[in-house]
């Protein structure tokens, strides 16, 4: 059933073709602004905005909750297809992704990670040597940390059992760090519990992905490497309508959406960086 705060995508065919969305509006990439208000005034301000993140996270939980199992895996093999075949996904050479969690119900990555990490070359959906990133949590403090991981089998479950890189590989080694890493990564694929067409990403509430974030692209502007495209993964139910979302001063704006039917994007760097 519709709900009155999303805006349900219409599945396509199977044979649609990829094609990119123009977005109802067009968000700078992380750029929020807000009035000025006395210390007390702007503190009432964030209560309510954060008040309503709670609600809507709620609301957005229960409906994945109810979401068809069918409907669940069509969208996801549908949204992983789109990335595969995407010349802004084919053509990066280093990428953060984060390893989808069943329980969470998060977009699954599993065929984009199996992809990446085979280089299947002969069906041409992957180029050889991409270097990939994905995130393991280090404290309840939204420290989180992007390692290099070559195989699925360097993935442990964590107490919550969830998958992430093992601090060091089979060889005792660390692993590297993206943060410390010589060459930058381009791509970004991001989960979320809620999106819009302006950018707007709401999270589970605990800041990893805001905060890493604002680290990378300050460790990307003080290095001069291109910003990475900031693309987020989401079922149809999860795109909202305009205004929905809360914004709050730490909030990082993603540049594209990829829902089950086509690529939405936002920022003018997509605009520029997904033509085809």
């Amino acid at each position: 059933m519709t709900q009155p705060w999303a805006t349900p995508s219409t599945t396509a065919p199977a044979t649609k073709p990829l094609y990119l969305s123009r977005p109802l509006s067009y968000a700078p990439r992380a750029t929020l602004t807000f009035r000025t208000m006395n210390h007390n005034e702007e503190q009432d301000h964030l209560d309510a905005l954060f008040k309503r993140k709670r609600a809507l996270r709620s609301r957005v939980r229960k409906a994945l909750k109810a979401m068809d199992p069918a409907l669940r895996s069509q969208e996801d093999n549908d949204i992983q297809s789109i990335v595969l075949k995407s010349p802004w996904f084919q053509s990066s050479t280093g990428l953060c992704a984060y390893i989808s969690c069943n329980a969470l119900r998060e977009v699954d990555t599993s065929k984009l990670l199996s992809e990446i990490l085979q280089n299947p070359a002969k069906d041409g959906h992957t180029q050889v040597g991409k270097r990939l990133y994905v995130p393991r949590v280090e404290d309840k403090n939204s420290h989180m940390r992007m390692l290099n991981i070559s195989c699925i089998d360097d993935l442990v479950a964590n107490s919550m059992n969830i998958l992430e890189p093992a601090p060091v590989d089979s060889d005792g080694n660390e692993r590297v760090d993206v943060m410390q890493a010589n060459e930058p990564v381009d791509l970004f694929l991001l989960p979320g519990l809620a999106f819009d067409r302006s950018g707007r990403r709401l999270g589970r509430g605990g800041g990893y992905y805001d905060a890493f974030l604002k680290k990378y692209q300050e460790l990307a502007k003080a290095n001069a490497w291109k910003q990475p495209l900031l693309v987020a993964l989401s079922y149809s139910l999860q795109i909202m309508d305009e205004g929905i979302i809360p914004v709050t001063p730490n909030d990082i704006l993603v540049d594209a959406l990829v829902s089950p039917t086509d690529v939405i994007p936002i920022s003018q760097d997509a605009l520029d960086r997904m033509k085809l």
